[in-house]
């Protein structure tokens, strides 16, 4: 996809980043609220357009790089994120975005995604997840509920969903965040957070599907009640939640527990430290799940290792050192054979 007409001095706007195309997404779709945030938030930074990448394989939220004005590829299904790291290890120059969906991260994709994330591929994952297929008009996810009644499970769901950050932390991403649509200020500071890390990042987002699956985040991130089951995120601070703040989380046996702040030494609270080398914490918080306990948001993990296209590059430099650059015709009409049968 090649950059459309537009100012490139810097600094950009949100305008510069739109590319012109027809948004051909439901009316009221929380893709809206997501591309907009995107579009803001990369014109904060003084990278040149034409040195972003948006990647993306089959969904609703696949369209994403139609309407970006920068560089992109709209691959085939779960794919993505091997397009992506092909992309990463020839130029380390680009800033790479990879957009999914549950369906296409999780289903088909879910191996590519692990990998890529094990491996800490430099790219900017956003996983938008809203519990349902809506391209394909309304099959059950694998991040469905239990019970959920759809087109392919008209008598409720009997699988388990998956839980996509723990699926993250497991494969030990280096940078690990939820966010939501609704939230467009603090969705922009997780984008950001992403954008300046080294290594991949991995983004949920809790987003609205209004056709197939309205509302389905409510009983979390509604306006009557996200006060009181919604935590926010902050490195070095306990988490503390509430309509008055006067909520807060313990440990006691090794499980979370809710507890009333006013009744707590503040040296018993749980303290979010994201810098964590070890997992185990970041694992603990993706088993905060509603109606047991309240959903954190924010920055779950953010951690230095070195990043795969690096220790790629770093490799290749050292075996022409030793061994030579090497030629195409050497490689073919080598010693080594294959024998086909």
């Amino acid at each position: 996809m090649s950059l459309a007409e537009s100012p490139t001095k810097l600094p950009y706007t949100k305008e510069n980043f739109v590319s012109g195309q027809e948004v051909r997404w439901c009316p009221g779709c929380g893709d809206y609220s997501i591309l907009a945030t995107m579009q803001r938030t990369l014109s904060k930074f003084d990278l040149p357009r034409e040195k972003y990448v948006f990647i993306s394989g089959i969904g609703c939220s696949s369209r994403f790089p139609y309407y970006m004005n920068t560089y992109g590829f709209h691959t085939i299904h779960g794919r993505a994120p091997t397009v992506a790291t092909g992309l990463r290890c020839i130029n380390p120059d680009l800033s790479i975005w990879v957009v999914t969906g549950d369906g296409d991260g999780l289903s088909i994709g879910g191996n590519h995604l692990i990998h890529c994330m094990r491996r800490n591929v430099g790219v900017n994952i956003l996983f938008v997840n809203n519990r349902i297929y809506g391209l394909t008009k309304g099959q059950y996810s694998p991040t469905s509920e239990v019970g959920q009644v759809t087109k392919s499970s008209p008598y409720g769901s009997i699988d388990h969903p998956v839980n996509a950050l723990c699926i993250a932390i497991a494969s030990e991403a280096t940078f690990v965040a939820r966010t939501l649509d609704s939230d467009p200020v603090h969705m922009g500071y997780i984008f950001q957070r992403a954008m300046q890390h080294r290594g991949v990042s991995f983004i949920e987002i809790y987003q609205n599907c209004i056709i197939f699956n309205d509302k389905t985040f409510v009983p979390v991130t509604g306006r009557e009640t996200r006060e009181d089951r919604m935590i926010y995120l902050e490195n070095g601070k306990p988490l503390i939640f509430g309509k008055n703040k006067d909520k807060a989380i313990h440990i006691r046996n090794l499980q979370p527990e809710v507890v009333d702040l006013a009744k707590m030494d503040a040296k018993e609270l749980l303290t979010h430290v994201e810098n964590d080398p070890e997992p185990n914490y970041a694992y603990f918080l993706t088993q905060m799940i509603y109606p047991q306990m309240p959903v954190p948001f924010g920055v779950f993990r953010a951690i230095e290792k070195p990043p795969y296209e690096e220790m790629l590059d770093n490799q290749v430099k050292e075996v022409i050192k030793q061994k030579g650059k090497g030629t195409l015709k050497d490689l073919i009409y080598g010693n080594t054979t294959w024998m086909v049968k």
